[in-house]
């Protein structure tokens, strides 16, 4: 999408795998369910074809029970829901809403996927091009929500 598209609402999928992937439909079963926009928590209905073992994490303001309170359908969840202001910590360290790098970052610590160092590294290989600023300041965003997620 170009710019027209920065910031608006958008349900994404993506598969990670250590094999090739030859399934391209839209995955409907999620291991994660990552909410970047706290509003679509709020009007979506992020536990469609969740499965018993499926984990959330959820940029809000909230509390993990002030949110629950609010999202009923995650109660029986709450062992499984994280939650993390990922806006708050992109505006504190990149100077701007962006919570994409941050919410990389709980994911890396929920899902165990990777080691932080190991995902840190890689990372500052992806955003080489970019000023040594925007890098250290994503870094900082990306660890930030690694340790604040809960």
């Amino acid at each position: 999408y170009g710019s027209a598209k920065r910031g608006a609402a958008l349900r994404a999928y993506n598969r990670i795998s250590d094999e090739q992937i030859f399934n391209h439909a839209k995955f409907m079963y999620p291991d994660f369910v990552l909410v970047i926009d706290p509003a679509l928590a709020m009007t979506d209905d992020i536990t469609m074809n969740d499965k018993e073992s499926t984990k959330y994490i959820i940029t809000t303001h909230l509390s993990k029970e002030e949110l629950i309170a609010e999202i009923p359908a995650l109660a029986d969840k709450a062992d499984r829901v994280y939650v993390v202001d990922c806006i708050e910590i992109s505006l504190d360290t990149i100077g701007r809403s962006m919570p994409n790098s941050p919410m990389l970052g709980a994911f890396v610590k929920i899902s165990g996927m990777f080691e932080l160092d190991y995902f840190l590294e890689n990372m500052k290989r992806v955003l080489a091009k970019f000023p040594q600023k925007i890098i250290d300041a994503n870094m900082e965003a990306i660890t930030r929500a690694y340790n604040e997620v809960n």
